[in-house]
C-alpha cells in the first residue's frame, strides 16, 4: 500500500501543485502582467500547499483512529498545548500555524491590487482566509483518520498569519506596483 502521509508525499504534493499553479501563471501573464498572474496563481497555490500541510497525516503508517480515541469537539483553550511542530520549524507548531498564512495574506494583497476594487477584495479575503482556517479545523475534527486535532488557537494563529502577510502585501504592492503591467 502507498503511504498516504509524511513529509516527503506533503513535499511531492507541494512541488506538483507548484509546478501546475506556476504553469497556470505563465498563462496569464499577458493577460494581467507578471506580477498580477504569478500573485494570484501564487495565492491559490498557498491554499492548496495550506491544505496539503493540515490534511494529510504527518506519520506515513497512520492506522485507523478507533472512535473511541477520536476528539468529539474542538479544543477551546487558547494557547493550550500545541505540540512541538514539525521538523521544519523548531519554534513548534504555532509558529508554523502563524507562517503558513502569511504567503497567502500578502498575495492576496499584491494579487487584489490591480483592480481598484482591491481595497474590498482584500478584507474579503482575509475573512476568507479565516473561514479556510475554520473549516480547515472541522475537516481535522471530522476526519478522524487524519488523526490530527481541531483546536480553536490554530484558527487565531493562521489569522494572524494571513494579517502579517497583508502588511507584507502593502509593503510590495508599493515596490512592485502590479497595476504597471507593461514594466514587468
Amino acid at each position: 500500500m502507498t503511504p498516504a502521509g509524511g513529509i516527503e508525499v506533503m513535499l511531492l504534493w507541494v512541488s506538483l501543485s507548484g509546478a501546475f499553479f506556476g504553469l497556470l501563471a505563465l498563462v496569464m501573464r499577458r493577460r494581467l502582467g507578471t506580477v498580477s498572474a504569478f500573485a494570484i496563481s501564487g495565492f491559490l497555490w498557498s491554499l492548496v500547499v495550506i491544505a496539503i500541510v493540515t490534511l494529510l497525516p504527518t506519520d506515513p503508517d497512520l492506522g485507523v483512529v478507533p472512535a473511541e480515541g477520536r476528539a468529539t469537539s474542538c479544543s477551546t483553550d487558547i494557547g493550550g498545548p500545541a505540540p512541538d511542530g514539525f521538523w521544519i520549524l523548531a519554534g513548534g507548531q504555532r509558529l508554523l500555524n502563524t507562517l503558513l498564512f502569511i504567503p497567502s495574506g500578502a498575495l492576496l494583497v499584491l494579487g487584489a491590487s490591480r483592480w481598484r476594487i482591491g481595497w474590498v477584495l482584500v478584507p474579503l479575503g482575509v475573512a476568507g482566509l479565516a473561514a479556510y482556517s475554520g473549516l480547515i479545523e472541522l475537516a481535522q475534527l471530522e476526519l478522524a483518520r487524519l488523526d490530527r486535532a481541531c483546536d480553536l488557537t490554530d484558527v487565531v494563529d493562521n489569522v494572524s498569519g494571513a494579517a502579517v502577510g497583508v502588511v507584507v502585501g502593502l509593503v510590495l504592492v508599493l515596490v512592485l506596483r502590479p497595476w504597471r503591467r507593461g514594466r514587468m
